[in-house]
């Protein structure tokens, strides 16, 4: 598997991976364009893909503009191999070296995603006005993660 910068030329494939989740589906796949990928990996922050083979199994995108982890999906059948954890633990170092904004990221209840980010050390903050569950993470929280997990 090979992990690297999100460009423009893998947004197609981006969007193959998002819309075939399982969990937190679009209720239609027009709600994000083209043009907002392109938009939140090259003006409002960064993106991360996973590939294996020659297709894209992972992506991840932060926005620094707007405080928040936009989107971190995995195709089906390529969960729980590592590919989320490497990609969060990327998109997190990066955002935390670009600011020290807390972000904020949310998720629907009784998700896989709700457990992953629980298990990443984020904290539940809230509730947004749709119902998903809202999480925020602090850069010392973030760092004090790094720090433990580098001393087991």
């Amino acid at each position: 598997m090979i992990f690297r910068q999100a460009e423009s030329k893998d947004i197609p494939q981006i969007q193959v991976v998002r819309n075939a989740v399982k969990e937190n589906q679009l209720s239609d796949p027009n709600l994000v364009p083209d043009a907002d990928v392109e938009d939140y990996l090259n003006r409002r922050g960064r993106g991360w893909v996973c590939e294996a083979g020659s297709s894209i199994v992972g992506f991840a995108i932060v926005s620094v503009i707007d405080r928040n982890v936009w989107a971190l999906f995995i195709q089906p059948g390529h969960d729980k191999k590592g590919i989320g954890k490497r990609l969060h633990d990327e998109m997190m170092d990066w955002y935390f070296g670009q600011t020290s904004e807390t972000i904020w990221l949310s998720t629907a209840p009784g998700t896989r995603a709700e457990t992953f980010y629980r298990k990443a050390g984020w904290k539940v903050t809230g509730t947004t006005k749709s119902g998903e569950i809202r999480f925020e993470m602090t850069g010392d929280d973030w760092r004090k993660r790094e720090q433990v997990a580098s001393s087991l």
